[in-house]
């Protein structure tokens, strides 16, 4: 069996070193004999994983002392509801800014809870730009803003961090977060999905300031409520440990790589060289305005799109899969998480110029 270079937007590739370790611990994990899918999330060897795993992820992120971190089922989809039940008290307004589906998406989760505000909303340009935060219409007494980072179907990304409410900011960080280095302390909560950055589809952590735990509503289930989880340490009920432990080994893989600036000038990189081969192409092309294109999600189209077909399956012989872009918005999409090695984005930047130089 030989490796392919997986441009999926997630679950996503991994590290290698962190599957390869991960099958030789398969059977006995720290020499117990045993699996860790087969490990009670109580035992000492786990709990000792899981504190180690959250220390080397305040290391890597500069997470303050006065955060807490956790891991919780249910990945970032559930989030968008346990933000507002966590930090808006019921009848209270909240700010929300779009600029994709999964803002969108967000923002109609929250409806449910409290009312939404939307302060921004770059549906206008097909979410291909960010709105001047100068034009952003916040409310005076909002619980708090909300917003995408990096909104992976349309590839737009934010590369700055929004002042423009007092309210405290939440984003939702699945597909940037440990991409480089981040300011947590700008931020009220920070929530991201595993299975892009962080390891193995299933967790999502959660990173949250302590003055904003125990305004949960009465209603709100335990296994959401900050509080509840945080003094539990995230094991107020069975976690999913076996995404738990791949995403430690990916923060080790992570140090090991020289950290977050080492990991943000490698993905500055690898973005740039096939941004630069998109527009130097007369085949292909990026809607995103380029003052916001995305590190992560790269999307393209063919100027013939009948020509799609042709080009998923050669690139998929030439072992470049998953490059079908999402359905709402047609095209390619490829996606330069922190695992996908600089060769890959070489092996595909070369395959579309062979490509153009066939068909175009």
């Amino acid at each position: 069996m030989s490796r392919i270079y997986n441009f999926s937007a997630g679950p996503a590739v991994l590290p290698e070193p962190v599957l390869e370790r991960a099958r030789e611990e398969l059977l006995d994990w720290q020499g117990l004999g045993m699996s860790v899918m087969e490990v009670s999330h109580r035992s000492a060897e786990f709990i000792e994983y899981a504190e180690r795993s959250e220390a080397n992820l305040r290391a890597l992120l500069g997470i303050p002392s006065d955060y807490r971190v956790l891991f919780l089922a249910g990945g970032a989809t559930l989030q968008f509801a346990s933000v507002p039940l966590n930090l808006a008290a019921e009848g209270t307004t909240v700010d929300y800014v779009l600029t994709g589906s999964w803002g969108k998406k967000a923002a109609e989760e929250a409806a449910r809870y409290a009312t939404v505000n939307i302060a921004a909303d770059s549906e206008a340009t097909r979410y291909t730009t960010i709105p001047d935060p100068d034009s952003w219409q916040v409310s005076k007494d909002a619980a708090f803003l909300h917003y995408t980072p990096n909104e992976t179907i349309v590839g737009v990304e934010f590369h700055f961090i929004p002042e423009v409410s007092a309210a405290p900011l939440a984003a939702d960080m699945s597909s940037t977060i440990l991409s480089r280095p981040l300011d947590v302390s700008r931020y009220g909560v920070i929530y991201a999905g595993a299975q892009k950055n962080i390891g193995a589809a299933g967790i999502a952590v959660v990173i949250v300031r302590d003055d904003l735990l125990g305004r949960a509503r009465r209603i709100t289930p335990g296994v959401i409520d900050y509080k509840v989880m945080a003094e539990s340490d995230s094991m107020w009920n069975t976690p999913p440990t076996f995404s738990w432990y791949i995403s430690g080994l990916v923060f080790e893989w992570l140090a090991e790589q020289g950290g977050l600036e080492a990991m943000g000038r490698r993905n500055q990189r690898k973005a740039a060289k096939l941004y630069a081969a998109i527009d130097a192409s007369e085949m292909y092309a990026n809607p995103v305005d380029p003052a916001c294109r995305s590190w992560m999600n790269v999307p393209f189209t063919l100027r013939d799109p009948k020509l799609d077909k042709a080009f998923l399956a050669e690139a998929r012989a030439a072992g470049l899969a998953n490059l079908k872009g999402h359905r709402l918005v047609g095209g390619m999409r490829a996606s330069l998480y922190n695992a996908m090695p600089e060769a890959g984005i070489d092996a595909l930047v070369e395959f579309m110029r062979d490509f153009e130089r066939r068909y175009g």
